[in-house]
């Protein structure tokens, strides 16, 4: 008798556990949509030319961020992911080459590229991305499924003859999404990363052009 039971049970248990691991099968070949963003394209008149070379390294990050999976923050202390949803790359890799793109379509600088290329640049741009994330916002309006995306970069300029930090500025954006679909959501995360990368790009310009006159040298290259 004790041998029955016992051998109902292991088979109950086996059924189980077959059960859990369709489960589980049924989840993971649950089709993910991938989303990327677009680089700045419009930048300010007048913005002066720099014959200097320069490299954007990858931007640090946190490991909330520093994934392909698209953060979202209910509380200032917790952190989600939307589900079935991921960026094409992890988000700094995302930040880096499309600041690349927008200092080339800027048309202002000489020569620009990322640090895995192995070029010698006469300034670098060391980035860390503070904030890339959804989050509810400050002020709910009651009926109103709306997020607000929240991207905030911190840039620094070094100059690669002397090693020295030039200068430092955090950029920062919040755009509030028309709804919480994640169509929604990306375009929000798009305005929000375009408004800091078009200010980064005219800043970090400028800045470079205004050392590069006071402190006039052969370039690297």
């Amino acid at each position: 008798m004790m041998r029955l039971v016992w051998t109902s049970m292991m088979l109950g248990a086996m059924a189980l556990s077959g059960c859990t691991g369709l489960e589980t099968l049924n989840r993971a070949t649950t089709p993910t949509d991938l989303y990327t963003l677009t680089p700045k394209s419009t930048f300010a008149s007048g913005l002066p030319r720099i014959r200097q070379q320069i490299v954007v390294e990858e931007p640090t990050a946190s490991s909330a961020v520093n994934t392909d999976q698209i953060a979202v923050q209910p509380t200032p202390y917790q952190i989600e992911y939307l589900p079935r949803a991921r960026w094409v790359d992890r988000a700094p890799v995302i930040v880096q080459n499309l600041l690349v793109e927008s200092y080339e379509n800027s048309g202002k600088v000489r020569s620009v590229g990322r640090s895995s290329v192995g070029l010698r640049p006469d300034y670098v741009i060391v980035t860390d991305l503070r904030e890339f994330q959804a989050r509810l916002p400050a002020v709910q309006v009651e009926g109103s499924e709306a997020l607000q995306i929240h991207v905030r970069l911190n840039l620094k300029i070094v100059d690669s003859f002397n090693n020295l930090i030039i200068d430092s500025k955090s950029f920062e954006a919040l755009v509030q999404t028309a709804s919480d679909d994640i169509n929604d959501v990306v375009l929000a995360f798009d305005t929000a990363l375009g408004r800091t990368m078009r200010s980064s790009v005219e800043w970090s310009v400028k800045s470079i052009y205004s050392h590069a006159q006071k402190n006039p040298r052969p370039s690297l290259q």
